[in-house]
């Protein structure tokens, strides 16, 4: 399969010439959004919507700081690129940020210069994100559908909650995403309640108590799922936070809804980590002179495993597909390539979010 580099050119125009990521230029001041930079890149995102609506991912491997590339391109480079999009069989995801990133940036772009075409572009996205979802609420990772994990509900990457969250503020007919008629928004609010169902059944309940979420699952039975070869069935510390912030967002929640997010913030809670950290050290025998472990620090702030163990919540460490329980037991390409453990996704939301929720709210932990 012929993978595209898709660009979106993100460069500000400042004395120093300096870059921004494809990141960055979703939270700028409103005034940027009028200029002619943004103006380019909203065409350029344009120009690589597929026709059913969607985008591909945009090529993490081909900038050294992790970002799409931000090379402006020619004619000549925009047409060979759309044309290697044209010839992907599975054009559109949501794997990445992509689609729903690209149309939070058409909306602002649209906002600021009333251009009708970036109007056009980002109701042709939410168009997208209603056909691809399941009849029972969920998304899958690639629509039309890609064979095998990435046809599962996905959490992973946010994908399921990218999708729900931007047509929940069009539902809601939130600034800068009221674009939508009548007919268009009561359908956006229709498959944001299918998708706050399915979230809730996809919570998954261990002896009784509901806990956390997988970073995918099962698009029938709603069981927690095999992703990628090392992203087997478990509790994410990660992917979970997203969810539970997004069931917050809700103003008025049902018991079911609050049950949830209280039930999750409980299981964050108990699998904190405390009393060690993770220790890079130098190490010149080893492919880049780096290695990771993890070390006795009784002043350590909490720490989270992304993959807890179902029924014993212990933190997974799995190299092609074997669960390992000590970071140690990984090959030094494993052990230092991914952050198994040492991640702080649930901290802000207990210390802040989830205390602030619970006064809003006044519902009891």
């Amino acid at each position: 399969m012929q993978f595209i580099k898709l660009v979106i050119c993100c460069w500000l125009v400042t004395p120093s010439a300096s870059a921004i990521s494809w990141r960055e230029c979703a939270n700028q001041e409103k005034v940027w959004y009028k200029t002619h930079e943004a103006k380019r890149i909203g065409d350029n995102v344009l120009y690589f919507q597929s026709d059913l609506g969607g985008w591909y991912k945009n090529d993490s491997n081909i900038h050294p700081s992790g970002n799409a590339a931000i090379d402006v391109l020619s004619k000549e480079e925009q047409k060979k690129h759309k044309e290697s999009l044209q010839e992907l069989k599975y054009p559109c995801t949501l794997d990445n940020d992509a689609t729903w990133s690209e149309m939070r940036f058409l909306a602002k772009v649209h906002a600021a210069t009333g251009q009708q075409k970036y109007k056009d572009g980002f109701l042709k996205g939410i168009r997208y994100l209603l056909e691809a979802q399941y009849p029972n609420g969920g998304w899958p990772q690639f629509y039309p559908l890609r064979p095998g994990y990435s046809s599962r509900i996905t959490f992973n990457d946010s994908a399921m909650i990218g999708a729900i969250t931007i047509l929940d503020d069009v539902a809601q007919r939130r600034f800068y995403y009221n674009l939508a008629d009548e007919r268009l928004r009561k359908k956006c609010q229709t498959a944001v309640t299918k998708g706050r169902e399915c979230i809730l059944k996809c919570q998954i309940i261990v002896r009784g108590k509901k806990t956390a979420w997988c970073q995918q699952h099962d698009q029938q039975t709603f069981e927690p799922a095999q992703g990628r070869i090392s992203e087997n069935p478990s509790l994410s510390g990660a992917e979970s936070v997203g969810v539970v912030k997004y069931l917050m967002t809700i103003d008025k929640p049902s018991p079911e809804i609050i049950d949830a997010i209280s039930s999750a913030a409980k299981w964050f809670h108990q699998v904190k980590i405390t009393g060690v950290r993770i220790y890079n050290f130098k190490d010149d025998s080893l492919p880049g002179g780096v290695d990771r472990k993890i070390i006795a620090d009784p002043s350590a702030s909490p720490i989270w495993a992304r993959y807890y163990e179902i029924g014993t919540n212990r933190p997974m460490f799995i190299e092609e597909g074997k669960v390992k329980y000590k970071l140690s037991e990984l090959s030094h390409a494993k052990r230092i390539g991914h952050l198994w453990i040492g991640g702080r996704w649930p901290e802000s939301l207990l210390e802040v979010e989830y205390p602030a929720w619970i006064e809003k709210h006044q519902a009891k932990d």
